[in-house]
């Protein structure tokens, strides 16, 4: 069903990826999106100049979950969708990054399906494209690093989940890129050192990434755990590690950037 052709007595929703915060890395169909809507329910890390891109008559819903903050639930952010959509109303599901990237969209999705909702999700620039194209360096490489995987550091209880795969994100010829890590990030180091993982393995760290506030650093694996430890950041931050995350971007110790490189 096209979000131009609204059933006005079930609505439809549109997942709009937002990307990592510059609103000209929005698609066009986002854009178009942002500007139709009726309704907007919009992640933290969706707002700010985003939003400058919405239909100015368009209710705004705040409903992002950040850690440490109060947020609300994900049940009561799917069961507004539904009430949006069931009003008849166009609205949009505005995630930060790309939607289908640690975003929690399948709950979403499978409430609105219960509810016989129509829906399209509209991909974006997920934060690991972008810091990487930020910091000047492919994500892939021929021969030395033809993988590429993505993780989350912060499981559903807060802690780096128990279930990850150690091997294959200890291969040396992998780029491995892990969001929402910095809390995390020293018991995995740990455990990919004791897979084999060698600890001067180059690693990127970033945030703020596309943004007035964007920070990028170089280091290692093995001396990253002390230098997380010691920033003082809100943003999220997104670690990139293996063959390619190393750059002309300085060092960071003690939470300072140093310009030795």
């Amino acid at each position: 069903m096209s979000a131009s052709v609204i059933d006005p007595a079930k609505g439809f929703v549109s997942f709009v990826s937002s990307g990592p915060g510059d609103p000209d890395l929005l698609t066009v169909k986002a854009v178009n999106r942002l500007g139709a809507a009726q309704a907007i329910l919009f992640d933290d890390l969706s707002a700010g100049q985003i939003l400058s891109r919405v239909n100015p008559e368009a209710d705004l819903v705040g409903v992002g979950k950040r850690a440490g903050r109060p947020s609300p639930s994900q049940d009561h952010v799917s069961k507004l969708l539904v009430e949006y959509a069931e009003a008849g109303q166009h609205v949009v599901r505005l995630k930060s990054g790309d939607a289908g990237v640690f975003g929690r969209l399948e709950e979403e999705l499978t409430a609105l399906r219960a509810a016989g909702i129509p829906y399209e999700i509209i991909p974006g620039v997920t934060a690991a494209s972008a810091a990487a194209a930020a910091a000047g360096i492919p994500l892939t490489r021929r021969m030395t690093a033809r993988r590429l995987q993505f993780i989350t550091g912060h499981g559903a209880t807060g802690d780096l989940p128990d279930d990850l795969n150690i091997a294959a994100l200890a291969d040396r010829e992998a780029t491995t890129v892990v969001y929402m890590g910095k809390r995390t990030f020293a018991n995995l180091a740990e455990q990919l050192l004791e897979a084999g993982l060698p600890d001067d393995t180059h690693a990127l760290v970033a945030t703020g990434v596309s943004t007035p506030d964007q920070e990028l650093f170089c280091h290692t694996v093995g001396d990253l755990p002390t230098v997380l430890r010691a920033m003082e950041t809100t943003a999220p931050v997104l670690i990139l590690y293996g063959p390619l995350a190393d750059s002309d971007i300085p060092h960071k110790a003690n939470g300072k950037a140093k310009s030795d490189r």
